[in-house]
């Protein structure tokens, strides 16, 4: 897991904790499904639009948060489509293995940004140049979407209880 140090600025320390709940909120979801309905849609009948499967979304969830920081901190803005397929990453496990990799790429990307005032700085992300933390902003609304896709097929196929106060 991520954590960040007592000297770390606001901004970059709330960027931390959010990165490190998208992590944790995955884990949990892939600990409560079954691994059979790992990949499993909800039928025609228990759903109101096209989804995908808990996996699915969970392996978007966490390749948007990748190709961030790999763009961020080597300039490789490819989206991780083709690596984080369900053919290839088809069990909890290897799910699993993949969000600590992904957990790495996210601590080595944060430890590139010194400080709040670096988040100001300009990349060229995919199409043109923004700063950093609107990258950051969008890759966490992005990542939780899709989190909360993956929660609400998980409680059709699967009532967990899952988020519920």
């Amino acid at each position: 897991m991520l954590r960040f140090s007592r000297t770390m600025d606001k901004m970059l320390a709330t960027f931390t904790a959010s990165f490190e709940a998208i992590d944790v909120r995955s884990r949990e979801m892939l600990r409560r499904i079954d691994p059979s309905r790992l990949f499993e849609r909800p039928s025609a009948s228990e759903r109101l639009y096209a989804v995908a499967s808990v996996g699915e979304c969970v392996l978007r969830s966490a390749a948007a948060v990748e190709q961030t920081f790999l763009g961020i901190t080597r300039r490789l803005w490819d989206d991780p489509f083709e690596w984080t397929l369900p053919e290839k990453l088809s069990t909890k496990e290897l799910i699993n293995e993949y969000l600590d990799e992904v957990a790495a790429t996210t601590a080595n990307g944060l430890a590139f940004i010194a400080s709040d005032e670096e988040l100001s700085k300009q990349l060229p992300s995919p199409e043109t140049l923004r700063p950093i933390f609107d990258i950051m902003l969008d890759t966490i609304s992005q990542a939780e979407h899709y989190q909360g896709r993956a929660a609400a097929i998980l409680d059709i196929i699967e009532p967990t209880q899952l988020f519920r106060r």
